[in-house]
């Protein structure tokens, strides 16, 4: 990515906190300046940009280390502590969620303070000066498509959300925008800001220079799961034109690609440091800065269980990234993925699978465990079998099963024909679309994809369905029991509830 200075919108933000008589306690703050007088070159609106990827990068958003509001509410993995921080961690997990976890508060805000910071971009973009028209596109179509890309996970964690899109600035003019509206009219703005980043001057792919920066081939990717999504989770009569959308964003984002065939590409190489900038599978990938303690990945260390020395070279003295016991034996007999992905920690105080997908034992990371990681939010295999799915859906089977096939073969797995003979994978996925959820799950494990395909996959009610199905050996302290068609959605944080329970009302079962 682009050398990026970070700056707070929040710290140039004029906030309005009501009025009172002119005296001596009112006073301007000398450091601070109005948003209105901050955009002025081209050079602002920059560092304003790259302070919106700059926030993607947190916890609290989408970044690596965002698992509690993605893969610790899926099947794959979650934290089984359900003493520490007072147990909230552990809620998402065993879908004991409630309205006050402080946790999914800090994330709504977080998530909102994005937003936000993109509404002011795009609210004052006009009062800058651009060396070309081209440029100023290209920062609008950034800022546009990260405002969807966080509406997008918005509105598939808690429905309808409040949908803001301009910079408000007055207390009245906040509260009149304090309220939820419907799911549909939150798609309707993320495919608005979505199609007009994929008519702007964006580049076509990554390249040298700009890599952790969106591109064509990033935004037709998202605006074809969007589409994909809203075939399968919205209103059923669109569902054919949704479809058929998704396929066209999709294949334009598969038709991006530098590469011929998937299998040129080893499995390893996509998370290899060393190969972060150059592997032709990444779309679009959160940069993280080897050894700097402030701005480097700490996956690796995180995911390492005591004991072990694959992932990173910092002692742990945890459990690690925890892994169910029902990923464990989804894999296939002989899936060099599993080898990769996950192993077996034998300390005193472990005892059980740990994540090992990313890697850093670097000297430059050393000891500190101060990783260069990126964090993949797009690569290939996800968009071909976001065609395999599509196309599955649409009827067309033997193009589902060509895409599916693309990836089985890289992985160096039987063909779908092959092993849909042979038990036990016939008996565990006995239908296409079973056997595309199950290539999703053990490709893209631990990406932040699987609770998200999951609700793309089923219903309400074969969600929980499936879920009681299983075994409740294979998940530790969590209570599959627990699992009810209110975990479809997260509840909406008591403190937002609160400030207005008729416009910002409660999700079901909460």
């Amino acid at each position: 990515m682009k050398h990026i200075k970070f700056i707070s919108l929040s710290l140039i933000l004029l906030t309005v906190l009501g009025s009172c008589k002119k005296d001596f306690l009112q006073q301007n703050d000398p450091n601070s300046v109005a948003v209105t007088n901050y955009f002025k070159t081209e050079n602002d609106v920059l560092l304003a940009v790259n302070g919106c990827y700059a926030a993607l990068r947190s916890a609290n958003t989408i970044g690596e280390t965002s698992d509690l509001w993605t893969d610790q509410r899926s099947d794959d993995t979650g934290t089984n502590d359900s003493q520490s921080n007072s147990g909230e961690p552990f809620q998402f997990n065993n879908f004991s969620l409630v309205p006050g976890n402080s946790y999914l508060y800090t994330h709504w805000l977080a998530m909102y303070n994005v937003i936000s910071d993109c509404n002011i971009i795009l609210t004052n973009i006009d009062k800058a000066t651009f060396t070309t028209a081209n440029n100023k596109a290209i920062y609008k179509a950034e800022t546009e498509s990260i405002r969807a890309l966080i509406y997008f996970h918005l509105v598939r964690q808690f429905g309808d959300v409040p949908l803001v899109v301009t910079q408000p600035t007055t207390v009245d003019q906040i509260n009149a925008l304090t309220f939820r509206v419907p799911q549909a009219q939150v798609y309707s703005q993320i495919v608005a800001d979505l199609k007009d980043a994929v008519s702007s001057p964006l580049p076509t792919t990554q390249a040298t220079g700009t890599i952790g920066r969106l591109s064509l081939a990033a935004v037709n990717t998202l605006l074809g799961q969007v589409y994909l999504t809203m075939a399968t989770t919205q209103d059923q009569s669109n569902r054919t034109a949704n479809l058929n959308n998704a396929l066209t964003y999709l294949t334009a984002a598969y038709n991006y690609k530098s590469f011929g065939s998937l299998s040129s590409i080893p499995y390893t190489d996509v998370f290899d440091v060393t190969k972060k900038s150059t592997c032709p599978e990444l779309i679009w990938q959160l940069v993280y800065k080897q050894g700097d303690p402030i701005y480097s990945s700490v996956i690796a260390a995180n995911s390492q269980a005591a004991g072990e020395t694959v992932d990173s070279q910092k002692p742990s003295s945890s459990v690690g990234d925890n892994v169910t016991h029902d990923l464990v034996f989804e894999y296939e007999t002989g899936d060099p993925r599993m080898a990769f992905s996950i192993k077996y920690a034998n300390a005193a105080s472990v005892k059980d699978w740990y994540v090992t997908k990313f890697r850093d034992v670097s000297s430059a990371a050393g000891v500190n465990g101060y990783g260069g990681n990126d964090w993949i939010l797009m690569r290939y295999a996800d968009v071909i079998l976001m065609l395999a799915e599509v196309n599955n859906y649409l009827g067309n089977t033997a193009a589902a099963i060509q895409y599916l096939d693309m990836v089985r073969l890289r992985a160096g797995v039987p063909t779908y024909e092959v092993s849909s003979q042979t038990a036990p994978y016939s008996t565990n996925f006995p239908t296409l679309k079973l056997a595309i959820l199950h290539e999703r799950r053990v490709e893209l494990a631990f990406e932040h994809h699987r609770w998200f395909d999951l609700l793309r996959t089923f219903t309400n009610d074969e969600l929980v369905s499936y879920f009681h199905a299983k075994s409740e050996a294979n998940f530790g302290s969590a209570v599959l029991a627990n699992f009810s068609s209110k975990d479809r959605y997260f509840p909406i944080p008591f403190k937002e509830y609160n400030l207005n329970p008729a416009k910002m009302y409660q999700n079901p079962g909460y």
